[in-house]
Order: C-alpha cells, then sequence, then structure tokens
C-alpha cells in the first residue's frame, strides 16, 4: 500500500494528476452524453404526447362522424320504413272493396294451393301432391288478399332496412376514409419529430 502511495504521490506525480485529469475528463463527458439523452428524450416524451393528443382529436372527430352517418340514414330510412307500413295498412284495408265477401263464395281456393302457399313461405318443400289437394280449403278470398299485402308489406320494409345498412355501411366507411387521409400527417410528425 505504502509502495502505491509513494508511487502515486512521489516523483511520479504527473501521472497521477493524468489520471485524475482523465477520470474528470470522462465524467464530463459522461454527464454531456447524459444531458444530449435526457434532452433527446424529453423531445421524444413531447413528440409522443402531441402524437397521442393528435390521435384522440381524430378519434373525437371520426366519433362525431359517425353519429352524423348514423342519425341521417337512421332518419332518413326509419321514415321511409313508416311510409311503406301506412301504405301497406291503407292497401289491407283496401281489400274487401277489390275482393268481395261474393268473390269469395264464388271463387274458392283449394288445399293444395294453400299448401304450396305456405310451403314458399316456409321453405320447406310440401309433401306430394294427394288427392285432398282438391278440396275447398275453406280460406276466404279476401283474407289470402290481405295476408298477401301484409306479406309484400313486410318484403318492402326489408328491401328499405336492406338499402339503408347499404347506404350506412358506405357513408361510414367514406367518413372513415376521410378522417384516415387527414390524418396521415398526424401519424407522420411523430416519427419526423423523433
Amino acid at each position: 500500500m505504502n509502495t502505491l502511495i509513494r508511487f502515486l504521490f512521489g516523483a511520479r506525480l504527473p501521472i497521477a494528476a493524468c489520471l485524475i485529469s482523465a477520470l474528470l475528463a470522462g465524467a464530463a463527458v459522461w454527464k454531456f452524453q447524459a444531458m444530449r439523452y435526457e434532452a433527446r428524450l424529453a423531445r421524444a416524451q413531447a413528440a409522443l404526447v402531441s402524437y397521442r393528443a393528435k390521435i384522440a382529436s381524430a378519434n373525437a372527430r371520426l366519433e362525431k362522424a359517425q353519429a352524423r352517418v348514423v342519425t341521417r340514414v337512421e332518419v332518413r330510412y326509419r321514415d321511409r320504413i313508416r311510409v311503406i307500413k301506412e301504405k301497406g295498412d291503407a292497401i289491407i284495408k283496401e281489400v274487401p272493396v277489390y275482393v268481395s265477401s261474393e268473390d269469395s263464395a264464388r271463387f274458392g281456393v283449394n288445399i293444395g294451393f294453400v299448401r304450396s302457399y305456405n310451403a314458399a313461405f316456409s321453405g320447406i318443400a310440401p309433401s306430394p301432391p294427394a288427392e285432398s289437394d282438391r278440396e275447398p280449403a275453406g280460406i276466404p278470398l279476401t283474407e289470402i288478399a290481405e295476408t298477401n299485402a301484409f306479406n309484400a308489406r313486410i318484403c318492402r320494409q326489408w328491401k328499405e332496412q336492406a338499402l339503408g345498412w347499404r347506404d350506412f355501411y358506405r357513408q361510414l366507411k367514406e367518413a372513415h376514409l376521410q378522417e384516415s387521409k387527414s390524418d396521415q400527417s398526424t401519424s407522420l410528425d411523430f416519427y419526423v419529430n423523433m
């Protein structure tokens, strides 16, 4: 140990000063690099916070655009469906004017017609025809006309609903595309500022 002290502080003082100077210079470089890293880290964190704020803003704009689309499409097609229902109900009420009870008595519907009609709406093929299919079904023509008008009204409502969903999807897709175009520069800003 004494040799080490004599070596460091003895005749070789310039070597000890060089070692201490090198140590101090190394510490200064270390501190300088740490300050540069901290500054760069602070800039990156600020850019990240800014990027997240821009994304939150874009999401809010997108949600507003989606809400506008939903409201516009819902009001438009709900009104159309209501009109179709009202017109269909009016047609159903008018059936006795066009198909009277005398018509029902004169023109009968057989069981085969009823089986065929029910099979068409259920999607299940009827059993093979039988002799009983030729017998009268006992269903008045007015009831058949009302049922047909009701089914036609429901089909038109479903058609309008399907068109509404298609329009909703198209408008929602356009809103997403519009928002994504405005946000492309936002996503690039984050990487450029780093």
